[in-house]
Protein backbone atom coordinates (compact mmCIF):
# COMPACT_ATOMS: atom_id res chain seq x y z
CA UNK A 1 0.00 0.00 0.00
CA UNK A 2 1.21 3.50 -0.81
CA UNK A 3 2.06 5.82 1.70
CA UNK A 4 -0.55 8.55 2.17
CA UNK A 5 -0.10 11.88 0.65
CA UNK A 6 0.84 14.66 2.75
CA UNK A 7 -0.74 18.20 1.76
CA UNK A 8 1.40 21.17 2.11
CA UNK A 9 0.94 23.63 5.00
CA UNK A 10 -0.96 26.13 3.61
CA UNK A 11 -0.18 30.06 4.77
CA UNK A 12 -1.91 33.19 4.48
CA UNK A 13 -0.64 35.84 2.67
CA UNK A 14 2.27 36.18 -0.02
CA UNK A 15 5.03 34.83 1.43
CA UNK A 16 5.34 31.64 4.39
CA UNK A 17 5.97 33.18 8.32
CA UNK A 18 5.95 30.63 10.44
CA UNK A 19 8.65 27.80 10.15
CA UNK A 20 6.42 24.90 9.54
CA UNK A 21 5.17 26.95 6.40
CA UNK A 22 8.30 27.42 4.65
CA UNK A 23 8.94 23.98 3.34
CA UNK A 24 10.57 25.64 0.35
CA UNK A 25 13.63 27.01 2.21
CA UNK A 26 13.98 23.66 3.98
CA UNK A 27 14.65 21.80 0.59
CA UNK A 28 17.26 23.73 -0.65
CA UNK A 29 18.13 21.35 -3.36
CA UNK A 30 14.28 21.37 -4.86
CA UNK A 31 14.08 25.18 -4.39
CA UNK A 32 17.51 27.02 -5.31
CA UNK A 33 15.46 29.87 -6.56
CA UNK A 34 13.75 30.56 -3.48
CA UNK A 35 17.18 30.27 -1.52
CA UNK A 36 18.90 32.74 -3.53
CA UNK A 37 16.00 35.33 -2.94
CA UNK A 38 15.43 34.94 0.98
CA UNK A 39 19.54 35.08 1.03
CA UNK A 40 19.45 38.43 -1.18
CA UNK A 41 16.92 40.20 1.08
CA UNK A 42 19.62 39.52 4.01
CA UNK A 43 17.61 36.60 5.52
CA UNK A 44 18.88 32.95 6.33
CA UNK A 45 16.47 30.17 4.97
CA UNK A 46 14.62 28.31 7.37
CA UNK A 47 15.80 25.23 8.12
CA UNK A 48 19.74 26.28 7.08
CA UNK A 49 23.04 27.64 8.51
CA UNK A 50 24.86 30.31 6.31
CA UNK A 51 28.93 29.54 7.35
CA UNK A 52 30.11 33.45 8.30
CA UNK A 53 33.57 34.24 7.22
CA UNK A 54 34.45 31.30 5.07
CA UNK A 55 37.33 32.72 3.16
CA UNK A 56 38.75 34.80 5.96
CA UNK A 57 38.75 31.04 7.90
CA UNK A 58 40.53 29.22 4.98
CA UNK A 59 43.26 32.28 4.71
CA UNK A 60 43.87 31.71 8.39
CA UNK A 61 44.58 27.68 8.08
CA UNK A 62 46.19 27.65 5.01
CA UNK A 63 44.80 23.93 4.72
CA UNK A 64 46.79 21.88 2.47
CA UNK A 65 46.35 18.71 0.56
CA UNK A 66 46.66 15.42 2.78
CA UNK A 67 46.48 17.51 6.12
CA UNK A 68 44.41 16.58 9.01
CA UNK A 69 41.91 18.31 10.40
CA UNK A 70 39.16 18.94 13.26
CA UNK A 71 35.89 21.01 13.11
CA UNK A 72 35.13 21.36 16.59
CA UNK A 73 31.27 22.68 15.71
CA UNK A 74 30.07 20.79 12.60
CA UNK A 75 26.96 22.92 12.62
CA UNK A 76 25.45 22.63 9.24
CA UNK A 77 28.47 22.08 7.53
CA UNK A 78 29.08 24.75 5.79
CA UNK A 79 32.70 25.18 6.90
CA UNK A 80 33.67 21.39 6.87
CA UNK A 81 32.67 21.30 3.50
CA UNK A 82 34.61 24.15 2.41
CA UNK A 83 37.22 22.57 4.26
CA UNK A 84 36.85 19.00 2.67
CA UNK A 85 37.52 20.72 -0.54
CA UNK A 86 40.69 22.33 0.22
CA UNK A 87 42.05 18.65 0.92
CA UNK A 88 41.70 17.59 -2.64
CA UNK A 89 40.74 14.02 -1.39
CA UNK A 90 43.40 13.58 0.38
CA UNK A 91 44.07 13.99 4.32
CA UNK A 92 41.24 13.65 6.49
CA UNK A 93 38.51 16.29 8.80
CA UNK A 94 36.67 14.79 12.08
CA UNK A 95 33.45 16.83 12.72
CA UNK A 96 32.48 17.59 16.19
CA UNK A 97 29.03 18.08 17.19
CA UNK A 98 26.56 17.63 20.24
CA UNK A 99 23.23 17.63 18.68
CA UNK A 100 22.00 14.09 17.14
CA UNK A 101 19.20 16.11 15.36
CA UNK A 102 20.99 18.39 13.12
CA UNK A 103 24.40 16.45 12.72
CA UNK A 104 22.42 13.54 11.05
CA UNK A 105 21.66 15.57 8.26
CA UNK A 106 24.60 16.97 8.09
CA UNK A 107 26.47 13.93 7.97
CA UNK A 108 23.75 13.21 4.94
CA UNK A 109 24.22 16.28 3.12
CA UNK A 110 27.93 15.60 3.34
CA UNK A 111 28.10 12.24 2.04
CA UNK A 112 25.92 13.27 -1.23
CA UNK A 113 28.56 16.03 -1.64
CA UNK A 114 31.26 12.43 -2.47
CA UNK A 115 32.55 12.86 1.36
CA UNK A 116 33.02 9.39 2.28
CA UNK A 117 34.15 8.35 5.37
CA UNK A 118 37.63 7.69 4.11
CA UNK A 119 37.48 11.78 4.37
CA UNK A 120 35.83 13.11 7.01
CA UNK A 121 34.08 11.37 10.16
CA UNK A 122 31.87 12.70 12.39
CA UNK A 123 31.85 12.06 16.46
CA UNK A 124 28.67 12.74 18.58
CA UNK A 125 30.75 14.34 21.35
CA UNK A 126 31.68 17.73 23.03
CA UNK A 127 34.78 19.30 21.99
CA UNK A 128 36.00 19.67 25.70
CA UNK A 129 37.13 16.17 24.87
CA UNK A 130 39.63 16.97 22.01
CA UNK A 131 42.31 15.33 23.47
CA UNK A 132 40.11 12.32 23.64
CA UNK A 133 39.44 12.57 19.84
CA UNK A 134 43.18 13.30 18.94
CA UNK A 135 43.84 10.32 21.00
CA UNK A 136 42.14 8.38 18.37
CA UNK A 137 42.97 10.21 15.16
CA UNK A 138 46.00 11.78 16.10
CA UNK A 139 47.25 15.76 16.39
CA UNK A 140 45.89 17.73 13.77
CA UNK A 141 47.33 20.23 11.57
CA UNK A 142 44.62 22.25 11.52
CA UNK A 143 41.25 23.46 13.87
CA UNK A 144 38.43 25.23 13.64
CA UNK A 145 35.90 25.94 16.43
CA UNK A 146 32.51 28.19 15.29
CA UNK A 147 31.24 29.22 19.06
CA UNK A 148 27.82 30.12 17.14
CA UNK A 149 24.52 28.50 17.31
CA UNK A 150 23.50 27.67 14.48
CA UNK A 151 20.53 29.00 12.87
CA UNK A 152 18.62 25.67 12.40
CA UNK A 153 18.55 25.63 16.13
CA UNK A 154 17.79 29.35 16.23
CA UNK A 155 14.88 29.35 13.70
CA UNK A 156 12.97 25.99 15.30
CA UNK A 157 10.38 26.95 17.80
CA UNK A 158 10.67 23.35 18.65
CA UNK A 159 14.04 23.74 20.28
CA UNK A 160 12.67 26.78 22.40
CA UNK A 161 16.31 28.95 21.14
CA UNK A 162 14.65 32.51 20.37
CA UNK A 163 12.34 35.07 22.15
CA UNK A 164 10.43 35.78 18.61
CA UNK A 165 9.08 32.60 18.55
CA UNK A 166 6.62 30.57 20.66
CA UNK A 167 7.93 27.16 21.89
CA UNK A 168 9.07 25.31 25.09
CA UNK A 169 11.77 27.04 26.70
CA UNK A 170 14.15 24.38 26.29
CA UNK A 171 17.79 26.22 24.64
CA UNK A 172 19.80 22.58 24.49
CA UNK A 173 21.82 22.09 22.29
CA UNK A 174 21.69 18.15 23.06
CA UNK A 175 18.04 18.04 23.91
CA UNK A 176 18.45 14.30 25.06
CA UNK A 177 20.84 15.09 28.06
CA UNK A 178 20.37 17.37 31.01
CA UNK A 179 17.75 19.41 32.25
CA UNK A 180 15.65 22.12 29.64
CA UNK A 181 15.87 25.78 30.44
CA UNK A 182 12.39 26.04 31.71
CA UNK A 183 13.18 23.49 34.79
CA UNK A 184 16.36 25.38 35.56
CA UNK A 185 14.64 28.40 36.18
CA UNK A 186 12.43 26.84 38.59
CA UNK A 187 15.92 25.80 40.76
CA UNK A 188 17.62 29.15 40.74
CA UNK A 189 17.64 31.94 44.07
CA UNK A 190 17.63 35.47 43.41
CA UNK A 191 21.42 35.79 43.45
CA UNK A 192 21.83 33.07 41.16
CA UNK A 193 20.46 34.09 38.71
CA UNK A 194 21.53 37.95 38.57
CA UNK A 195 24.48 36.70 38.53
CA UNK A 196 24.07 34.64 35.60
CA UNK A 197 22.43 37.25 33.38
CA UNK A 198 25.54 39.35 34.47
CA UNK A 199 28.42 37.64 34.19
CA UNK A 200 27.31 35.57 30.92
CA UNK A 201 25.51 38.44 28.98
CA UNK A 202 26.24 41.46 31.14
CA UNK A 203 22.62 42.57 31.27
CA UNK A 204 22.12 45.87 32.74
CA UNK A 205 18.66 44.67 33.96
CA UNK A 206 19.86 41.67 35.93
CA UNK A 207 17.97 42.75 38.83
CA UNK A 208 14.75 43.70 37.89
CA UNK A 209 14.46 40.52 35.30
CA UNK A 210 15.59 37.99 38.40
CA UNK A 211 12.94 39.42 40.35
CA UNK A 212 10.19 39.28 37.91
CA UNK A 213 11.02 35.38 37.40
CA UNK A 214 11.27 35.08 41.06
CA UNK A 215 7.91 37.04 41.24
CA UNK A 216 6.00 34.74 38.53
CA UNK A 217 7.25 31.52 40.59
CA UNK A 218 5.84 32.66 43.78
CA UNK A 219 2.12 33.72 41.70
CA UNK A 220 2.63 29.89 40.61
CA UNK A 221 2.94 31.04 37.54
CA UNK A 222 6.32 28.71 35.67
CA UNK A 223 7.84 29.82 33.07
CA UNK A 224 7.63 26.88 30.40
CA UNK A 225 7.70 28.66 27.39
CA UNK A 226 9.59 31.05 25.35
CA UNK A 227 6.71 33.76 25.10
CA UNK A 228 6.51 33.14 29.10
CA UNK A 229 9.90 34.30 29.19
CA UNK A 230 9.35 37.27 27.10
CA UNK A 231 6.56 38.34 28.87
CA UNK A 232 8.66 38.22 32.25
CA UNK A 233 11.31 40.12 30.81
CA UNK A 234 8.62 42.77 29.62
CA UNK A 235 7.06 43.10 32.75
CA UNK A 236 10.16 43.69 34.35
CA UNK A 237 11.22 46.50 32.15
CA UNK A 238 7.59 48.31 32.60
CA UNK A 239 9.72 51.24 34.51
CA UNK A 240 11.49 52.47 31.71
CA UNK A 241 9.74 55.40 29.41
CA UNK A 242 7.38 53.76 26.75
CA UNK A 243 9.57 55.72 24.08
CA UNK A 244 12.58 52.99 24.80
CA UNK A 245 11.26 50.22 26.43
CA UNK A 246 10.20 48.38 23.38
CA UNK A 247 13.88 48.17 21.82
CA UNK A 248 15.05 47.77 25.41
CA UNK A 249 12.50 44.62 25.77
CA UNK A 250 14.51 43.68 22.78
CA UNK A 251 18.07 43.58 24.02
CA UNK A 252 17.04 42.29 27.37
CA UNK A 253 15.11 39.31 25.75
CA UNK A 254 18.19 38.49 23.23
CA UNK A 255 20.80 38.76 26.33
CA UNK A 256 18.25 36.78 28.51
CA UNK A 257 18.20 33.77 26.32
CA UNK A 258 21.86 34.04 25.19
CA UNK A 259 22.81 33.69 29.52
CA UNK A 260 20.79 30.61 29.67
CA UNK A 261 21.99 28.69 26.93
CA UNK A 262 25.40 29.70 27.58
CA UNK A 263 24.62 28.10 31.27
CA UNK A 264 22.27 25.35 29.63
CA UNK A 265 24.65 24.05 27.85
CA UNK A 266 27.74 25.42 30.33
CA UNK A 267 29.46 26.49 27.13
CA UNK A 268 32.08 28.64 29.09
CA UNK A 269 33.32 25.84 30.91
CA UNK A 270 33.59 23.86 28.30
CA UNK A 271 35.04 26.58 26.27
CA UNK A 272 37.78 26.77 29.43
CA UNK A 273 38.28 23.20 28.56
CA UNK A 274 38.80 23.35 24.72
CA UNK A 275 41.09 26.77 25.08
CA UNK A 276 42.96 24.48 27.82
CA UNK A 277 43.68 21.09 25.84
CA UNK A 278 44.36 23.08 22.17
CA UNK A 279 48.48 23.05 22.44
CA UNK A 280 48.46 19.16 23.68
CA UNK A 281 46.43 18.33 20.07
CA UNK A 282 47.86 20.56 17.16
CA UNK A 283 50.95 18.88 15.48
CA UNK A 284 53.81 21.51 15.17
CA UNK A 285 52.91 24.68 13.04
CA UNK A 286 49.09 23.49 13.18
CA UNK A 287 46.95 26.12 12.82
CA UNK A 288 43.73 27.15 15.01
CA UNK A 289 41.01 29.38 14.20
CA UNK A 290 38.25 30.20 16.32
CA UNK A 291 34.70 32.33 15.42
CA UNK A 292 33.71 33.82 18.46
CA UNK A 293 29.87 36.20 19.02
CA UNK A 294 29.86 37.81 22.08
CA UNK A 295 32.34 39.66 24.41
CA UNK A 296 32.61 36.94 27.12
CA UNK A 297 33.97 34.18 24.83
CA UNK A 298 36.16 36.51 22.67
CA UNK A 299 37.61 37.62 26.25
CA UNK A 300 38.41 33.62 27.26
CA UNK A 301 39.81 33.07 23.74
CA UNK A 302 42.27 36.02 23.54
CA UNK A 303 43.61 35.33 27.34
CA UNK A 304 44.62 32.09 26.53
CA UNK A 305 46.01 32.59 23.40
CA UNK A 306 48.07 35.43 24.65
CA UNK A 307 48.76 32.73 28.47
CA UNK A 308 50.51 30.51 25.66
CA UNK A 309 52.07 32.60 23.35
CA UNK A 310 54.07 33.39 26.59
CA UNK A 311 55.17 30.35 28.03
CA UNK A 312 55.93 29.25 23.87
CA UNK A 313 53.03 26.92 23.26
CA UNK A 314 52.07 29.48 20.26
CA UNK A 315 54.33 31.28 17.96
CA UNK A 316 51.75 33.60 16.44
CA UNK A 317 48.61 34.80 17.47
CA UNK A 318 46.33 37.30 15.72
CA UNK A 319 46.84 40.57 18.12
CA UNK A 320 43.40 42.24 16.59
CA UNK A 321 40.41 40.56 16.15
CA UNK A 322 39.41 39.91 12.40
CA UNK A 323 35.79 40.89 11.62
CA UNK A 324 33.75 40.09 8.74
CA UNK A 325 33.53 42.53 5.50
CA UNK A 326 30.66 44.85 5.22
CA UNK A 327 29.35 43.74 2.39
CA UNK A 328 29.08 40.03 4.25
CA UNK A 329 27.10 41.37 6.70
CA UNK A 330 24.35 43.26 4.62
CA UNK A 331 24.07 39.26 3.19
CA UNK A 332 24.25 37.81 6.03
CA UNK A 333 23.12 40.21 8.87
CA UNK A 334 24.08 37.28 11.82
CA UNK A 335 27.68 37.73 10.91
CA UNK A 336 27.83 41.45 12.49
CA UNK A 337 29.05 40.26 16.08
CA UNK A 338 31.70 37.78 14.52
CA UNK A 339 35.01 38.41 15.59
CA UNK A 340 37.83 35.54 14.36
CA UNK A 341 41.35 35.11 16.66
CA UNK A 342 43.86 32.82 14.99
CA UNK A 343 47.20 30.89 17.06
CA UNK A 344 49.69 28.74 15.68
CA UNK A 345 51.32 26.18 17.24
CA UNK A 346 55.08 26.49 17.83
CA UNK A 347 57.72 24.33 16.44
CA UNK A 348 59.19 23.30 19.63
Amino acid sequence: MSEEHKRRVHYSGKYPRKFEEKYKEQNPEKYADTIEHVIGKGSTPAGMHISIMVREILDALDIKKGERGLDCTLGYGGHTSAMLEKLEGEGHIVGLDVDPIESAKTVERLRNKGFGEEIFTMKLINFAEIDKVAEEFGKFDFILADLGVSSMQIDNPERGFSYKTDGPLDLRLDPTRGVSAAERLKELDYDELRGMFEENSDEPYAHEIANAILKRRKNGQPIERTTDLKNTVEEALKFLPEKERKEEVKKSCARVFQALRIDINREFEVLYELLDKLPGVLNPGGRVAILTFHSGEDRLVKKSFKTFKKEGLYDYITEDVIRPSAEECVRNPRAKSTKLRVAVRSND
